[in-house]
Parts: C-alpha cells; structure tokens; sequence
C-alpha cells in the first residue's frame, strides 16, 4: 500500500520470480490519463525489469474506470494471459459517483478472481484529490504500479506454481 512510510519503487528482485515465461495484460482507464499513464509506464517497466519480454506484455484501454472489469473479462476470455493489472483513478468529487464507481470495480475484480483462474489485480486510486492520485502514481509516496506489476508477478507464479509448500526461491 503506498503511504508516506513506503516508497513502491523499491523492491528486491532476488525475492521474486522472474518474469521472462510469464504473459501480462494491463488494462488502463483513459480517464484521469496523466495518472493512470503514470501507473501504466511503472508498471511496464517493473515487469521488464523484472525479465518480462516486451511482447508478452499486452495492453488495451477502456474508457474509464468502471469499464475496466468488462476489458479484465474479455482479456481473461481471448488472450492466454497469466495475469492482468487494471490500472484507473477515480477522484472524488461532490456527488455519489465516487462511491458508485469504486464500489463497481471493486466488487467487479474481486468477481474475476473468484470466477476465473487468472489473477486480476486491483491498481485503482481511489483519492480525495488529484495531488493524492499524482503522489501515487509517481510522485511522493512511489508508484502504485510497480506494485501492482510485482503483485502481478508474484500471482501469475502462483498460478503456475501453487503447492501448500509454495515459496517464491523454489523457481
């Protein structure tokens, strides 16, 4: 979680595995754009680091963020992904869309992960401000999708790996 106390830009490579067999889908919200290119490019860039190849990272936009469980749902159904990343930014404003749509997505991806055997991981900013979304997509408190691309990560290992004895070093 990004917070003042932790900066997501740091994580140990000798503490995952690698990325170079895995495929990964980002689907990322059009709206609030300079926010959610921010997480999209961090969240590239951790997977390529981490050994992803440039061509087993795939991408699509949707609109906004609520169309972000839809795009999840049509990746998981045509492309042979091992994990998908869906990045948007909702900022709350003075009516109920907010809750409406935070709830949707929230509720939207938890729906995947039960339903579907390819983990969907939750890269949504849900802020007070624009500020909050720019000092968590790049600003003061890290990137929140570095996150989620080791979250990612991490999840798509599991997927291919899962035992009751599961470690991430047994690679």
């Amino acid at each position: 979680m990004a917070t003042k106390n932790k900066n997501l830009l740091n994580y140990d490579k000798n503490t995952i595995p690698s990325a170079k067999n895995f495929r990964f889908g980002i689907v990322v919200s059009e709206w609030n754009e300079t926010i959610t290119e921010g997480m999209y490019s961090a969240a590239q860039t951790a997977l390529l680091d981490c050994g992803a190849l440039s061509e087993n990272i795939i991408r699509w936009n949707v609109p906004g963020s609520f169309e972000l469980v839809y795009g999840a749902k049509k990746m998981i159904e045509t492309q042979n992904v091992d994990a998908i990343i869906v990045i948007g930014c909702v900022i709350k404003g003075e009516t109920m869309h907010f809750e409406f749509v935070c709830e949707g997505v929230t509720q939207g991806i938890k729906d995947l992960n039960v339903k579907f055997d390819v983990p969907v991981i939750f890269c949504l900013l849900t802020d007070n401000t624009e500020q909050q979304s720019l000092d968590r997509s790049g600003g003061i408190h890290g990137n929140k999708g570095t996150e989620a691309a080791i979250a990612a990560l991490k999840m798509a290992y599991l997927r291919v790996h899962a035992t009751l004895n599961y470690q991430f070093q047994d690679q």
